[in-house]
Protein backbone atom coordinates (compact mmCIF):
# COMPACT_ATOMS: atom_id res chain seq x y z
CA UNK A 1 0.00 0.00 0.00
CA UNK A 2 1.23 3.76 -0.86
CA UNK A 3 2.37 6.07 1.95
CA UNK A 4 -0.20 8.50 2.62
CA UNK A 5 1.43 11.55 2.16
CA UNK A 6 0.94 15.27 0.55
CA UNK A 7 -0.25 14.55 -3.28
CA UNK A 8 -1.69 11.45 -2.87
CA UNK A 9 -5.03 10.21 -4.78
CA UNK A 10 -7.49 9.01 -2.29
CA UNK A 11 -10.84 7.16 -2.15
CA UNK A 12 -13.52 8.13 0.51
CA UNK A 13 -14.84 5.34 1.91
CA UNK A 14 -17.10 6.27 4.64
CA UNK A 15 -19.47 9.11 4.96
CA UNK A 16 -21.58 11.27 2.43
CA UNK A 17 -18.74 11.78 0.43
CA UNK A 18 -17.92 7.67 0.49
CA UNK A 19 -16.65 6.31 -3.30
CA UNK A 20 -15.57 9.70 -4.01
CA UNK A 21 -11.81 10.98 -5.11
CA UNK A 22 -9.62 13.27 -3.28
CA UNK A 23 -6.02 14.35 -2.65
CA UNK A 24 -4.30 14.83 0.26
CA UNK A 25 -3.42 18.06 1.05
CA UNK A 26 -2.01 18.27 4.41
CA UNK A 27 -1.34 15.76 7.26
CA UNK A 28 -2.55 16.81 10.56
CA UNK A 29 -1.35 14.29 12.99
CA UNK A 30 -1.14 10.02 12.80
CA UNK A 31 -4.58 9.42 12.69
CA UNK A 32 -6.01 12.82 10.39
CA UNK A 33 -4.89 14.33 7.06
CA UNK A 34 -6.88 17.23 5.04
CA UNK A 35 -7.68 16.14 2.41
CA UNK A 36 -9.91 18.33 -0.94
CA UNK A 37 -11.66 16.99 -4.27
CA UNK A 38 -11.91 20.21 -4.90
CA UNK A 39 -15.29 20.34 -4.67
CA UNK A 40 -16.14 21.76 -8.07
CA UNK A 41 -14.65 18.67 -9.50
CA UNK A 42 -15.62 15.66 -7.25
CA UNK A 43 -17.58 17.09 -4.92
CA UNK A 44 -15.58 16.61 -1.89
CA UNK A 45 -15.06 19.27 0.65
CA UNK A 46 -11.88 20.62 1.97
CA UNK A 47 -12.00 18.80 5.47
CA UNK A 48 -10.42 17.00 7.73
CA UNK A 49 -10.62 13.14 7.64
CA UNK A 50 -9.75 10.21 9.55
CA UNK A 51 -7.40 8.21 7.50
CA UNK A 52 -9.54 4.80 8.14
CA UNK A 53 -12.00 6.70 6.25
CA UNK A 54 -9.70 6.74 2.69
CA UNK A 55 -8.32 4.29 0.93
CA UNK A 56 -5.06 5.30 -0.73
CA UNK A 57 -4.15 4.80 -4.43
CA UNK A 58 -1.24 4.45 -6.32
CA UNK A 59 -1.46 8.05 -8.00
CA UNK A 60 0.33 11.19 -6.57
CA UNK A 61 0.11 14.92 -7.50
CA UNK A 62 3.06 17.24 -7.05
CA UNK A 63 1.49 19.65 -4.75
CA UNK A 64 2.48 21.42 -1.92
CA UNK A 65 1.53 21.17 1.23
CA UNK A 66 -1.25 23.18 1.95
CA UNK A 67 -1.81 23.83 -1.59
CA UNK A 68 -5.20 26.02 -2.69
CA UNK A 69 -8.00 24.59 -4.81
CA UNK A 70 -7.37 26.36 -7.30
CA UNK A 71 -3.58 25.05 -7.40
CA UNK A 72 -4.90 21.96 -6.90
CA UNK A 73 -7.28 22.17 -10.07
CA UNK A 74 -4.35 23.46 -12.06
CA UNK A 75 -2.07 20.57 -11.16
CA UNK A 76 -4.53 17.84 -12.20
CA UNK A 77 -5.10 19.90 -15.74
CA UNK A 78 -1.77 19.96 -16.74
CA UNK A 79 -0.85 16.25 -15.54
CA UNK A 80 -4.35 15.06 -17.24
CA UNK A 81 -5.77 13.21 -14.12
CA UNK A 82 -8.98 15.45 -14.18
CA UNK A 83 -10.96 12.45 -15.45
CA UNK A 84 -9.98 9.92 -13.04
CA UNK A 85 -10.31 11.87 -10.25
CA UNK A 86 -14.14 12.83 -11.51
CA UNK A 87 -15.03 9.21 -11.43
CA UNK A 88 -16.46 7.73 -8.92
CA UNK A 89 -16.20 4.09 -7.40
CA UNK A 90 -18.39 2.12 -5.84
CA UNK A 91 -17.35 1.18 -2.04
CA UNK A 92 -18.33 -1.93 -0.75
CA UNK A 93 -19.39 -2.05 2.56
CA UNK A 94 -16.45 -3.81 5.34
CA UNK A 95 -17.34 -4.93 8.73
CA UNK A 96 -15.26 -2.13 10.48
CA UNK A 97 -17.70 0.25 8.65
CA UNK A 98 -20.64 -1.89 10.24
CA UNK A 99 -19.78 -1.82 13.88
CA UNK A 100 -21.03 1.63 14.69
Amino acid sequence: MPAIEVGRICVKIAGREAGRKCIVVDIIDENYVLVTGPKSLTGVKRRRCNINHIEVLDKRVDISKGASDEEVLKVLETTGLTNFVRERIKVRVTPMLLRR
